[in-house]
């Protein structure tokens, strides 16, 4: 899994010289984060300015210099405090949960959950109001539960608008752009490595739609 990430596009030639890089990318491509805030440290580490501005340990990681990433993998407190959240989050997404305990035997493998929104964090900004908040707290739960659950949804264009004022106190929306390049997912990948994608047919037109995915806990 480790290398599959690193050998995705997404991530920058000159990471695969750093040893280390492979871990800290495996905490930020899962969503885990915005409920489990103890590896917050780590990515204050990096750049603390950054990290309570955007709350995004992918465009941490993104955005600070190789220099810098290499001189914290390289300092003794950085890597042993990753090495044992990682553990940790490993342990954790591979033991049995409620769901494994309650319902041994079933036969049950996967669950899709289709919804316009999903409110996982605000590092994927790909809901507006209730709806994504009741959705994005139901896949949260399954995680944490040990259900398998899958949500299916659209990565929009631009986010939920910002408010902001004119220097004459008139109100304005401004739509943050969704830069696949700069939010925690990645390309879903068949197994001969092409990109996964899905044809539909639409009346008098076919659409193909690409897919990207995100972890957020277990699933």
């Amino acid at each position: 899994m480790q290398g599959e990430r690193l050998n995705d596009p997404k991530a920058p030639s000159d990471w695969l010289k750093i040893e280390g890089i492979d871990a800290l990318v495996e905490l930020a491509l899962n969503l885990h984060w915005s409920w489990n805030h103890a590896a917050d440290d780590l990515w204050e580490a990096l750049d603390k300015d950054l990290w309570a501005t955007t709350q995004n340990p992918w465009v941490i990681l993104r955005t600070v210099s190789r220099e810098k990433i290499k001189a914290a993998l390289g300092a003794q407190e950085f890597r042993g405090k990753l090495d044992r959240q990682l553990q940790q989050n490993r342990n954790s997404y591979h033991a049995d949960a409620w769901f494994q305990h309650k319902h041994p035997a079933a036969g049950l493998s996967t669950v899709a959950y289709f919804s316009m929104e999903f409110m996982l964090s605000e590092a994927l900004p790909i809901y507006s109001g209730g709806l994504g908040n009741v959705a994005g707290d139901q896949v949260k739960a399954a995680s944490e539960l040990g259900v398998p659950v899958v949500g299916i949804g659209l990565l929009y264009g631009q986010g939920y608008f910002r408010q902001d004022f004119d220097s004459e106190g008139r109100q304005q929306a401004l739509y943050p752009v969704n830069d696949p390049g700069q939010l925690p997912i990645r390309p879903l990948r068949q197994p001969n490595g092409e990109w996964l994608r899905l044809q539909i047919q639409l009346p008098g037109a076919k659409i193909w739609l690409r897919c990207l995915g995100c972890l957020r806990g277990k699933n």
